[in-house]
C-alpha cells in the first residue's frame, strides 16, 4: 500500500499470505463537509477476522486523506504504525447487528483541513501478512464529481486511431467542465450536471484531466490513454545485460533493458521526455527467438547530469485483477527516488539528493551518464581478507549505532572497532527497503542502496576506512524475498483495488503465488526460476564489484526451497526444517558465483537448521587450493544466557566439530539482533540467591560478562559480536523509543522489537564507566589472540554436559611444542567460589594470556579457586603479542603494503619484529631507526605477517603486512 511506510523486518512468526478482503461498508451522511461528525459502518460478515488472527473483535481503521486537488496526500491520522495501530482508531463492535462503527470529524481526525477526499481501509492491529482490507475512498463535500467513464486514474490501453468515451457527473447544482489533454483544453461544457465527451482518433498517448469547476471549488478527475506502440523486433545488441547499460565511449548514451515476459509493449517515461513518451521512447523487442528482452537506447542525455525514469510496461489481455499498465521502475535500480521516504531523510545525511519528480507517485530509477568511479585506496583494491576461523565480526544496524543513524557515524567512531580489535563489521540489510526506520529486511530493490543512511560514496568511504585497518564489511542480505514496491512484484501481480500494489499473479516468472515454506515475510522468491537465479546474482555481482563487499550473510536460508508448500506432508514446518535438496543445489551455486568474483568471499548463511543440511554447505570445497566452505551462524544465545544468569547450560554446540563440520566454519554467537539481550536477562531473571553476588545487579551482571566472552569468543571458529555486548548493553530488545518495554510478541498487538533504540552508551559515556569498559578491553585483549595467535585455529574440546563451570580445551596439532600450541579456559559463572576444574593438558610452564602471568602446573588434575564471574584463560606459552594495548601509537602507516622487497614505517623506531601468520617470530630489526627507514623483507616467503613496532618511549603498535 502506498500509504504505508512498512518497518517489517524478518521476524520468523510473521505471515505474508493474501489475506484482503472486500469490506461492505456505508457513509452516513452520504454526503459531508470536512466538518460534518461522519459514521463508518462495516457489515461484520464481510470481514472474516479469524483469517487475520484477530481476537476481541479488533478491527482498526487505517486513514489517509487527499488534497482538494486530488494529487497530494495530506494530514497526520491517528492511524498509530502499521503493526501497531493506535487505538484511537479502533472500531466499536455492535454484537446486537454484527456491525463496527467508527465516528469522527474528518478535520479533526486527519488532523487537516481543505480535504478533497478520505481514504481508509480496515485492518488488524497488525497488519502485517496483507491482513486489511481493499482501499476505500470517498469524497469530501456536498459538492462531489463522479467520473463514470473510464475510471478515475486508469490507464487504458488503445490501437492508434481509437476514440475513448469521457462521462461524469456532479452533484449540487450545475458547474463547468473543461476537459484538457496532455495539457491542452479539448472539450468545455460551462453548465452541466453531466458530461459527456468522445475524444476520437487517438493516435498518441494522452494525459487527461477534466476540471470540474462549481462556485470556488474545483475538482479534477485524471485518467490517460496510452497507444500500443505495436512493438518493433530488433535483435539486442550484443553485451547488454537487465538494466542500464552506460555506454563507456559515449557519456551521451545508455541503453535500458527490461526483460519482461507475456508484456506486449513498455515504454519509457522520464525526465529526458517530460514524463510523457512518444513512440520514439517505445522499447524494442529482441528478435531473438523465444526472447522477451525490451531494449532501447537512449541519446542526448548529459553526462553527469542525473535523471530519472520509469517503465510503463502494457499487457493487452491481462488475467483478472492484473492491471493492464503498470509504471514502474527498473527491477536493476542502483539508485531510486522514492514519493514516500526521500522528505524524511536528513540533508545533513544525503546532501544534494536528487528531487523526486513532480507528478510521479511511486519510486523511479537514477540515471546517470559520465559518473566518476569512486577513488578507491589501495587498502581496499589489495585487501586481504582476515582467515574465516580468525573472524571476529560486530553486527551492526545503522539506525541503531549512533543518534545521528549514519554511515558518518561509523565512520566517526573508527577507533572504537580498532580498539576493541574487530576484524569484520556486518551491516545489517542496506538495500533499499520500505520506510527509513526499519530493520531493512523488507527490501524492495535489492540492488539499490537505501538513502537513509547516505549516499554511495558516503558507505564506500567506510568501507575503504575499513579495509585500510584491517577490517572486512560484510553485507546482510534478504534475497528469500521483497516486498510490494519491488518492481518484479508489480508487473504480475493481483491489484483488485487498483492502488497499483498487490500480490504476485500465477503467470509471475519471479515469484510465488503463496510462500512454500513456513517462514515466510514480504513476497517469496521463487529461486528454481532460471530468472530469479539470474537476479540473485546480479545482486551478488553489483555489492562485490561496486562496493568492493568481502562477504553475504544470506537471511533466511531455510526459505530457498520450492518443496514445502501449506499442504506438505508432515506439515510445512517440518518439511521446511528437513533436509531440501533443491536448496542445497541452488544455495552451492550462489556462492560459487560469489567464489568466481573474488576467490576469498564469505558466504554466510541464516540456516538455523538441521546439521545434516549444514554439513554440506560448512564442508562445501574446503580444500580448494583457497580453502572455501560457507560459514554458518550458530544462534547460542539460550545457552550463553543460562550462564551468565547463573544458571547450568552446555556449550558444547559453540564448536564447528560439534555440528559434524570438517572445518571451522560455524559463526557462533551469544547474541545477534534478533534475540534478547543477555544483560537485560541478567537483570530480569539472574540468580538472586547469593546477596554478596546478585545477578539482577547491574555490576554484578557486568562483572560475569568477560568470563562470558572468553568461553565463547576464544572458542575456534568464526564468532560474532552484537553491537554493544561489548560494553554490557542491558536494554530489552523489545525497547520502545521512548525507553519503555513493550513485549507483546505473543499477541497479534505487536511489540517494540524493531523500535528504534535510544542511544545510552554514547549519551552516557559507558567507556569512561569502568563496570562496562572493563568488558571492552577484556573482549578486545581475547580477540586479539584470537586473531593474532594460530591456536586458535586449532580444534577445541568442550564437554556435552551442562555445568557452571566451563571447561575448554584448546590445540593447534600443526604447531611444535615450542609455540603456543595448546590452551585450557576455564571460568566460574556459579554466583559463589568455586574450586574449579582444569585438566591441563600436561605439566610444566604455562601463563595466564590475558596478562603473562606463568603459572607452574605440577598436577594437571589439581583446582583452581574461581570467584563468581571470574576466568583464566592458560597457554604452554606466552603470547608473542603480550602487550595488553598494541594500538597505542597512533597514525602509524606501512607502505608499500604489499611490498616485494622493502617496506617503510612513517615513523622512527627502536625496535620492529617480524611475526609469522602462526605467531612465530621470522625477523628482528633492533637498531632504531630513522623515520622512512627501509626495512629490507626480500628473504621472506610470499605472506601476511604481522609487524610489531616499538618507539623511543617503548610504545607498541602491532600491524598487518602482505610480503609478495
Amino acid at each position: 500500500m502506498k500509504k504505508l511506510i512498512l518497518l517489517i523486518p524478518f521476524v520468523i512468526s510473521l505471515l505474508c499470505t493474501a489475506q484482503q478482503q472486500t469490506a461492505t461498508y456505508l457513509i452516513s451522511p452520504t454526503s459531508f463537509e470536512e466538518t460534518t461528525s461522519i459514521t463508518i459502518t462495516i457489515n461484520g460478515s464481510s470481514i472474516n477476522e479469524s483469517t487475520w488472527g484477530v481476537n476481541g473483535n479488533a478491527l482498526y481503521l487505517w486513514a489517509w486523506a487527499f488534497d482538494l486537488d486530488d494529487t497530494t496526500q495530506k494530514g497526520t491520522p491517528l492511524n498509530g504504525s502499521w503493526t501497531t495501530s493506535d487505538e484511537a482508531s479502533r472500531f466499536t463492535y455492535n454484537s446486537g447487528n454484527d456491525t463496527y462503527t467508527k465516528t469522527f470529524v474528518p478535520s479533526t481526525y486527519y488532523n487537516t483541513t481543505n480535504i478533497g477526499k478520505i481514504g481508509f481501509l480496515i485492518k488488524a492491529k497488525d497488519g502485517t501478512g496483507d491482513k486489511k482490507s481493499q482501499d476505500i475512498l470517498a469524497e469530501v463535500g456536498a459538492f462531489q464529481v463522479n467520473l463514470t467513464s473510464p475510471a478515475e486514474n486508469s490507464a487504458t490501453i488503445l490501437t492508434s486511431g481509437s476514440n475513448l468515451s469521457i462521462a461524469a457527473t456532479n452533484t449540487n447544482g450545475v458547474a463547468s467542465y473543461n476537459l484538457k489533454s496532455n495539457g491542452t483544453s479539448i472539450n468545455t461544457n460551462p453548465s452541466t450536471s453531466s458530461f459527456s465527451f468522445t475524444h476520437t482518433n487517438i493516435i498518441s498517448n494522452q494525459n487527461y484531466e477534466l476540471e470540474v469547476t462549481q462556485g470556488a471549488t474545483t475538482v479534477t478527475k485524471k485518467f490517460t490513454v496510452v497507444i500500443n506502440p505495436n512493438t518493433i523486433s530488433e535483435t539486442i545488441p550484443a553485451g547488454l545485460v537487465d538494466g542500464i547499460n552506460y555506454n563507456p565511449n559515449d557519456a551521451t548514451k545508455a541503453t535500458l533493458v527490461l526483460d519482461a515476459p507475456l508484456k506486449d509493449f513498455v515504454y519509457i517515461a522520464g525526465s529526458f521526455n517530460n514524463w510523457q513518451p512518444d513512440n520514439s521512447y517505445a522499447m524494442k523487442k529482441d528478435a531473438t527467438s523465444g526472447s522477451t528482452k525490451f531494449w532501447l537506447e537512449l541519446t542526448g542525455l548529459t553526462s553527469g547530469k542525473s535523471e530519472s525514469y520509469l517503465y510503463w510496461v502494457g499487457e493487452m489481455t491481462p488475467i483478472a485483477n492484473s492491471p493492464a499498465l503498470v509504471k514502474t521502475a527498473d527491477p536493476y535500480s542502483t539508485l531510486v527516488l522514492s514519493p514516500y521516504d526521500d522528505q524524511y531523510i536528513p540533508t545533513t545525511t544525503y546532501p544534494n539528493m536528487p528531487v523526486y519528480p513532480a507528478g510521479q507517485d511511486k519510486e523511479v530509477t537514477v540515471l546517470q551518464t559520465g559518473q566518476t568511479p569512486y577513488a578507491w585506496s589501495a587498502a581496499s583494491t589489495n585487501f586481504v581478507k582476515p582467515e574465516k576461523d580468525k573472524l571476529v565480526v560486530y553486527e551492526v544496524l545503522v539506525r541503531d549505532f549512533d543518534a545521528n543513524k549514519n554511515y558518518q557515524s561509523i565512520i566517526d567512531r573508527i577507533d572504537y572497532f580498532k580498539n576493541l580489535k574487530i576484524n569484520a563489521i556486518e551491516l545489517m540489510p542496506v538495500m533499499e527497503f520500505e520506510g527509513n526506520e526499519s530493520w531493512g529486511y523488507n527490501t524492495s530493490f535489492h540492488m539499490a542502496l537505501d538513502k537513509f543512511y547516505g549516499p554511495s560514496t558516503k558507505l564506500k568511504e567506510l568501507i575503504d576506512l575499513c579495509h585500510q585497518n584491517g577490517i572486512a564489511v560484510i553485507l546482510d542480505v534478504a534475497l528469500n524475498h521483497a516486498f510490494g514496491r519491488n518492481p518484479m512484484i508489480r508487473m504480475w501481480m493481483n491489484d483488485p483495488d487498483g492502488d497499483g500494489y498487490g500480490n504476485p499473479t500465477a503467470e509471475n516468472p519471479y515469484f510465488n503465488t503463496a510462500a512454500m515454506h513456513s517462514y515466510s515475510v514480504g513476497e517469496d522468491l521463487n529461486h528454481q526460476q532460471p530468472r530469479t537465479q539470474n537476479y540473485v546474482k546480479r545482486v551478488v555481482k553489483q555489492w562485490i564489484e561496486e562496493y568492493k563487499i568481502d562477504g553475504f550473510r544470506w537471511d533466511l536460508t531455510k526459505g530457498f526451497t520450492q518443496n514445502c508448500p501449506s499442504n506438505a506432508a508432515g506439515g510445512q514446518d517440518a518439511c521446511t526444517g528437513n533436509y531440501q535438496q533443491d536448496r542445497v543445489d541452488v544455495l552451492k551455486a550462489y556462492a560459487d558465483y560469489s567464489w568466481s568474483l573474488d576467490a576469498t568471499h564469505y558466504a554466510i548463511f541464516e540456516h538455523l537448521g538441521g546439521n545434516t543440511e549444514e554439513q554440506q554447505w560448512a564442508n562445501y570445497r574446503i580444500n580448494d587450493p583457497i580453502s572455501k566452505g560457507v560459514m554458518m551462524w550458530g544462534n547460542m544465545n539460550s545457552n550463553y544466557n543460562e550462564l551468565s544468569m547463573g544458571y547450568t547450560a552446555n556449550i558444547s554446540g559453540m564448536t564447528s566439530q560439534s555440528r559434524g563440520f570438517t572445518a571451522n566454519r560455524l559463526m557462533g554467537y551469544a547474541e545477534s539482533h534478533d534475540e534478547e539481550r543477555l544483560m537485560y536477562k541478567n537483570s530480569q531473571f539472574g540468580n538472586a540467591t547469593n546477596v554478596a553476588h546478585n545477578v539482577k545487579t547491574l555490576n554484578v551482571a557486568l562483572s560475569r560478562m568477560s568470563a562470558i566472552g572468553a568461553v565463547s569468543l576464544l572458542v575456534p571458529g568464526p564468532k560474532m559480536i552484537w553491537h554493544f555486548g561489548e560494553l554490557g548493553w542491558n536494554s530489552s530488545i523489545y525497547t520502545c523509543t521512548d525507553g519503555s518495554v513493550n513485549d507483546n510478541s505473543a499477541t497479534i498487538a505487536g511489540d517494540c522489537k524493531l523500535s528504534t533504540k535510544p542511544q545510552p552508551q554514547w549519551a552516557n559515556n559507558w567507556l569512561a564507566d569502568n563496570n562496562r569498559n572493563k568488558i571492552y578491553y577484556d573482549w578486545a585483549r581475547m580477540i586479539g589472540l584470537k586473531t593474532t595467535e594460530a591456536v586458535f585455529s586449532g580444534v577445541a574440546t568442550i564437554p556435552n554436559t551442562s555445568s557452571l563451570t566451563p571447561n575448554i580445551k584448546i590445540t593447534n596439532s600443526t604447531l611444535t611444542s615450542t609455540d603456543l600450541k595448546d590452551v585450557l579456559i576455564i571460568a566460574n559463572l556459579d554466583v559463589t567460589a568455586k574450586n574449579v576444574a582444569t585438566g591441563f593438558q600436561y605439566t610444566g610452564s604455562w601463563y595466564n594470556l590475558m596478562d603473562n602471568t606463568p603459572y607452574t602446573v605440577t598436577d594437571v588434575n589439581a583446582t583452581i579457586s574461581l570467584q563468581p564471574g571470574e576466568f583464566r584463560v592458560y597457554g604452554n606459552k606466552a603470547t608473542t603479542l603480550a602487550t595488553t594495548d598494541f594500538d597505542v601509537l597512533n597514525d602509524i602507516y606501512i607502505y608499500p603494503n604489499p611490498a616485494s622487497n622493502y617496506f617503510i614505517l612513517n615513523t622512527t623506531t627502536t625496535k620492529v619484529q617480524i611475526y609469522a601468520i602462526s605467531g612465530q617470530l621470522v625477523k628482528t630489526f633492533d637498531k632504531s631507526q630513522v623515520k622512512e627507514y627501509q626495512y629490507n623483507v626480500s628473504n621472506l616467503e610470499s605472506g601476511m605477517y604481522f609487524v610489531k613496532i616499538y618507539n623511543d618511549e617503548n610504545k607498541v603498535k602491532v600491524m598487518k603486512f602482505i610480503k609478495q
